[in-house]
């Protein structure tokens, strides 16, 4: 039975694997290849060159679980999180990939054979949207995979089409939903009370079909492609039976830990969580290079790590705390990311030095 977080990672990238797609190990948050992005915020990112056929890789079909962050420029969540229960400045994005391989029907095919048969799911909590105008897409669905149509609905481009840019790149989506039951308040996607919690969407297939001209003109892509992406921290909240995904096992721990370093008992404190959430997205950015400063990349560190510093104060703490939970959140994530072992030494201590900093300044004010 696959339930740890641990396990739904690992679980993913097997079945992709066996299913010939080429394990691609995380990118570092700083994209090597696009200098318009701040950090790495979705999994397709370090394959935007293939893509775009700018890069030939040995392989036409890859899987990846990728760390993102979204903190700065566009995606910033920050304000929010600690106090949502699916906002986070750190995440990881399960993704399988084609590059001019396979289509709609095989990449719809793996991911209801996934959601169901190997995490479990059952078919009727599941709801599945598509664009509006694709019919194929909606066949394969509601013909081949035999998805009930009363939980099936076509939405318009607000939602379910993709585009890289203004230009290049494009496609419509086909977007899995879990429906976590009547007594959650909320309507199911693409009505007027869709905003609940009720229908939380697990699963985002982008089918890479058109290029898009200046002019809006769109002419089909020599090679239609595949770009998928999962939360992991979405799904194993469904996996889990949790409606937060502060509740689940890999947030449980790092929350527990959060507590023990601050002193607060009450583990559903926001403050717990926002320490939570931050330590993750401030070790791994000092992993890759990036380090506290006044502009760009560093200045968002910065500012992490002091709303952390700050939850802390909140809650009491005198001392400096927050490079005490690197080494839990080590314990948590190492396996699967063995460049955070080796950073450890380094990321304690320059969080160690930012906490003093930014507690003399406190101190002062």
């Amino acid at each position: 039975m696959i339930k740890t977080s641990a396990e739904i990672r690992q679980a993913f990238l097997d079945f992709f694997h066996e299913r010939g797609h080429e394990v691609v190990p995380s990118s570092p948050l700083v994209p090597g290849n696009d200098p318009t992005l701040l950090f790495t915020n979705a999994g397709m990112v370090p394959f935007k060159d293939v893509f775009l056929g700018r890069e030939q890789r040995g392989y036409t079909r890859a899987v990846s679980s990728q760390r993102c962050v979204r903190a700065g420029g566009k995606h910033n969540d920050l304000e929010n999180v600690g106090y949502t229960a699916r906002h986070h400045t750190f995440f990881e994005m399960l993704g399988n990939f084609s590059f001019g391989d396979y289509f709609k029907r095989e990449a719809i095919g793996y991911a209801w054979t996934f959601l169901t048969e190997v995490i479990g799911l059952p078919a009727e909590r599941l709801w599945v949207t598509v664009y509006e105008e694709d019919d194929e897409a909606a066949d394969i669905w509601l013909k081949e995979i035999g998805v009930d149509p009363s939980r099936f609905s076509r939405i318009g481009a607000h939602d379910n089409f993709w585009s890289m840019g203004d230009t290049g790149p494009c496609g419509p989506c086909s977007e899995i939903f879990y429906d976590h039951g009547p007594e959650v308040p909320g309507g199911p996607p693409g009505s007027p009370d869709e905003d609940g919690d009720r229908y939380i969407e697990i699963w985002n297939l982008v089918f890479m079909q058109y290029d898009r001209d200046a002019d809006g003109n769109m002419a089909p892509l020599p090679k239609p492609s595949i770009d998928t992406g999962m939360g992991l921290e979405r799904i194993a909240a469904v996996v889990q039976g949790v409606h937060n995904n502060f509740d689940i096992d890999l947030f449980r721990r790092l929350v527990a830990a959060a507590g023990e370093v601050t002193g607060c008992e009450d583990h559903t404190n926001s403050s717990l969580r926002v320490i939570a959430d931050h330590i993750r997205a401030c070790a791994f950015l000092i992993v890759d290079g990036v380090f506290p400063s006044n502009e760009g990349r560093g200045y968002v560190l910065r500012r992490i790590i002091r709303r952390a510093v700050r939850h802390g104060y909140k809650l009491g703490v005198s001392q400096t705390f927050f490079h005490r939970l690197v080494q839990p959140l080590v314990d948590e994530m190492g396996a699967a990311f063995p460049e955070l072992v080796r950073g450890q030494p380094q990321a304690e201590k320059i969080l160690r030095q930012e906490e003093e900093r930014f507690r003399e300044t406190l101190e002062q004010g």
